[in-house]
């Protein structure tokens, strides 16, 4: 998820782009460790927001995960961040994004090597050499290994992350040095379990607060079945197999990419940066749940090998194993000048996506325990099984692509001293063609399939053979900014900035059942801010208040029963707003001490959102004015550091989420929580750096997200779950991170 935030923006004086004024710890992560963090704007995160050399380092994490292919390692020179307005003008996404580029070489040798520990037995090891072959011929290469066992052993696999990067690249410097040319390849082998090990069970005390079951420790111990063996049909042409969760997880990539850029004569700069990308194995999975209940004798659930019913507390599971191969060829190609008070670019994006996905779904019955049991089930033949309602909830599949051809231009425009423009606008052909399968799931849903769908009153409405169509699409997309600085003094001023971006549904979004003709609308984005300034050389302070908002936003849910483990997936498409006040603040009060702080206030909430319920005895819910779910009212970041040495720095960063809703209804929340982390980096020598870090040294174990099954919770209902068991995803455990860099 994504919320409001301000950040100071300078300009970047090589190529007049508004960039941040630091990367904000976009690398400390409270959820994930192996990827950036997501800088919030008040609205559901869009995609991948992680661009390197000017292009995506993935196209779409929708299936190709960002963190499978791309990491923030050895081989990047800098990493920093691009403003949302930035953003939309370039790339056509609002949101801030963080912008990497790579090492090339230099006619020096140098190396280094990160190695990074954890008190979980995390080894992680990152180096990368660089040098000339001549005086104009530079290289470099750079290895990546993730060794990551996570915080548990989830029993079906050896590592929760195996991730491996590697990259060379070759540089030629010609024309006096005014030209350069880079040729790059890299692979990625990655097996991740990602979400399949990320929820918990836990009790909702009712207050807004969770505590532990017996016997399960939030972070330190494992919700998915030891075995992770499994039965399921595929959806592609319904036939029943069997696997391990661990299989399901495989990626692999190879990436070629072109660096080029040339300085003319007067300082007109030409850049094209391309690269192509084949991941013939792009694979997830993804687990889910349900409400958690007693089970009774009658209930008829059977541990392995016993004739007695199973009695106890049990939850509804459900898996997703999504199958992708993906391809992609991206071009954006650049020219900039400085002209007198002017500084302009135009540019383009040429970016061509291929997808062949599909995944399909099981459900099962589990304990609720530590490595939980999955339960045989009676039939009413006599028969025992452990899996069922194949391919019922969501099971997704496309086949297709889509290209984006942009042109965009921006000006930096000093009109005096005091007064700053800064006006950009994008526009954009947007081509698709998706074969996908619209048609509503249900038990037994694969291709192939005749099905005879019926009313709730038993009349049959169509009788369909169940095959893909072919959707395509022709639009135009467009995006613009206008940004306005004012010094009225030479300490205080105004700033005022304006953006729109546009888009229609992407592939992605026709995995599932897709938005009908009807439903296929415009996604429209504006955000508008204002506020004011005032820089010292002490402190840097910014005021600004926030408008942004989402049209005809896309999304699939799995709605569950309220008190049951029954469940249908609805599509939904509804607005978000959002009205924000933030204020942040870089401060040097002294030698040494630095503090970065920002407080945000916001209230994201719905609009023309609606689900009917698929259910009889459940009321429609109509969300129209609900705070947004996952979203926090109230954000607080503090950084402070302090240089007690030039080569010896402590630092902390705490950051605050305020009350966050963790259902579509607002009945239930999760009080606010603070997200810790601090640590200690030592520059020895010029040769050696060492660093220890403690991630949530508050050891809070709350919860986070939604709560599984709670999705359609009436606030009148809400009062039955005090001290309920639920579940949902947790924090970070407390852990004690060790690193040490040596450069040669």
């Amino acid at each position: 998820m994504q919320t409001m935030a301000s950040a100071q923006i300078v300009t970047d004086s090589i190529n007049g782009k508004k960039t941040e004024r630091d990367e904000r710890n976009v690398m400390l992560n409270a959820s994930d460790a192996n990827k950036p963090r997501e800088i919030q704007i008040g609205l559901p995160s869009e995609d991948v927001n992680v661009y390197e050399n000017g292009l995506p380092a993935v196209y779409s994490s929708a299936i190709h995960k960002l963190a499978t292919h791309w990491r923030s390692d050895a081989t990047l020179g800098n990493v920093g961040l691009m403003t949302p307005s930035e953003s939309a003008i370039t790339t056509g996404n609002v949101a801030y994004s963080v912008n990497a580029f790579s090492k090339l070489g230099q006619k020096e040798f140098k190396g280094v090597v990160n190695y990074h520990t954890n008190h979980f037995g995390w080894q992680n090891v990152d180096m990368n050499v660089s040098g000339g072959i001549s005086e104009d011929w530079l290289y470099t290469a750079g290895v990546y290994q993730n060794f990551d066992p996570g915080s548990f052993d989830p029993k079906f696999s050896n590592f929760s992350d195996r991730t491996q990067l590697y990259r060379a690249g070759l540089t030629r410097l010609f024309n006096n040095r005014r030209g350069k040319l880079s040729l790059f390849y890299k692979f990625s082998k990655s097996n991740a379990l990602g979400s399949m090990i990320n929820a918990a069970p836990f009790i909702y005390v009712g207050d807004g607060s969770v505590k532990e079951i017996p016997g399960f420790h939030l972070g330190t111990s494992s919700y998915a079945p030891e075995g992770g063996r499994f039965q399921y049909m595929d959806v592609a042409d319904g036939t029943m197999k069997s696997g391990r969760l661990g299989d399901f997880t495989d990626n692999k990539a190879h990436e070629a990419a072109i660096l080029f850029d040339y300085t003319f004569n007067k300082g007109l700069k030409w850049t094209l940066n391309a690269k192509h990308t084949n991941a013939p194995s792009a694979n997830y999975a993804d687990f889910g749940g349900s409400n958690i209940s007693e089970a009774t004798a009658a209930d008829a659930l059977f541990t392995d090998n016993s004739k007695t019913p199973y009695t106890g507390l049990i939850e509804g599971r459900r898996a997703w194993l999504h199958l992708g191969k993906v391809q992609n060829a991206l071009l954006t190609s650049e020219l900039g000048k400085q002209a007198n008070n002017h500084q302009w670019r135009l540019g383009m994006n040429e970016w061509f996506y291929y997808l062949d996905y599909r995944s399909s779904s099981f459900q099962w019955i589990g304990t609720v325990s530590e490595y939980p049991q999955i339960l045989n089930r009676m039939e009413s033949d006599g028969s025992k099984s452990k899996f069922r309602g194949f391919n019922e909830l969501s099971p997704e599949y496309t086949k297709g692509y889509e290209n984006k051809l942009a042109a965009y231009f921006t000006d930096n425009w000093q009109i005096s001293p005091k007064f700053n423009l800064y006006y950009g606008g994008r526009l954009e052909y947007y081509r698709m063609s998706a074969d996908q399968i619209p048609y509503s799931r249900y038990e037994g849903f694969h291709i192939g399939d005749t099905h005879t769908y019926v009313d709730n009153e038993g009349n049959t409405l169509s009788t369909e053979n169940i095959q893909p169509r072919n959707v395509l699409k022709n639009k135009l997309n467009y995006a613009a900014t206008v940004q306005l600085t004012y010094n009225i003094t030479n300490t205080f001023g105004l700033t005022a900035d304006g953006t729109i971006a546009t888009r229609f549904p992407r592939i992605n979004e026709y995995a599932g059942t897709g938005p009908t003709e009807e439903q296929y609308k415009r996604v429209t984005t504006p955000l508008l801010r204002g506020g004011l300034f005032y820089h010292t050389d002490w402190i840097n302070l910014n005021s600004t208040v926030t408008y942004i908002s989402k049209s005809n936003n896309i999304d699939q849910q799995n709605v569950t029963k309220p008190g049951t483990t029954q469940s249908k997936t609805t599509l939904l498409i509804y607005d978000i707003q959002t009205l924000g006040w933030t204020t942040s603040a870089e401060i040097d009060p002294f030698k040494g001490f630095h503090l970065h702080a920002l407080f945000t206030y916001q209230k994201p909430t719905y609009n023309n959102y609606f689900i009917k319920s698929p259910f009889d005895g459940v009321a429609d819910l109509n969300a129209n004015g609900n705070i947004v779910k996952e979203i926090p009212q109230i954000l607080v970041e503090l950084d402070p550091s302090y240089n007690i040495t030039p080569d010896l720095r402590v630092w902390l960063s705490f950051r605050y989420f305020g009350k966050t809703y963790a259902n579509l209804t607002n009945a239930l929340y999760f009080n606010g929580r603070w997200e810790t982390f601090g640590g200690i980096n030592w520059t020895v020598n010029k040769h050696l750096s060492l660093g220890a870090t403690v991630v949530n040294f508050l050891n809070q174990k709350g919860a986070s997200g939604t709560i599984n099954g709670a999705e359609l919770l009436s606030k009148e209902e809400a009062g039955k779950f005090k001290n309920h068991y639920m579940s949902g995803n947790y924090l970070r455990p407390f852990t004690l991170e060790f690193s040490a860099s040596i450069s040669f």
